[in-house]
């Protein structure tokens, strides 16, 4: 007996899934812009491809991460102005305050280390224009900048956010 082959999803339910995800990132950060500004102990690390459709920023700055860049909202943010694509975002990298607009689609990682809570994602297509080779697999990945006490950029290892 012939077995029918599986249905095919044409509602494509993990793509709506994906957006929904990606609705509790921009109530974040709806909730981090308010007064008053991010309640208690949160802060978020929102990882994104610096090479997606829509990703703009310095390009010194998006050029020394040509595929991943992660940032943090934590003390030292200015203007988030998330929007219903996109969220806009000034930090300080070298002492120099420098403004993001990041696609929700570019983001990858959604991390709130205070309560543990992470969203991962599946990474969406580089920009048409902005198309670029895989790394070597030599090559390290690029750690992510976050805005020191003095305002200088510092690097955070991601490691103690990776599953084991």
């Amino acid at each position: 007996m012939a077995q029918e082959p599986p249905a095919q999803d044409l509602m494509n339910y993990e793509a709506l899934a994906q957006d929904a995800l990606r609705g509790v990132v921009k109530a974040a950060l709806k909730r981090a812009a308010a007064p008053g500004g991010l309640p208690g102990a949160h802060h978020f690390y929102i990882t994104f491809k610096t090479d997606a459709a829509g990703v703009s920023g310095p390009v010194d700055l998006l050029s020394k991460y040509p595929d991943e860049m992660t940032i943090v909202l934590q003390h030292q943010y200015w203007d988030l102005a998330p929007g219903e694509t996109f969220f806009s975002v000034t930090l300080q990298f070298g002492g120099q305050p420098k403004r993001l607009s990041i696609p929700y689609a570019a983001v990858t990682r959604f991390y709130d280390p205070s309560v543990q809570f992470l969203l991962q994602f599946e990474p969406p297509p580089p920009g048409p224009t902005e198309a670029k080779p895989a790394p070597a697999p030599a090559e390290k990945a690029e750690a992510p900048a976050e805005a020191g006490a003095e305002g200088e950029a510092k690097i955070v290892s991601l490691d103690q956010f990776r599953k084991k």
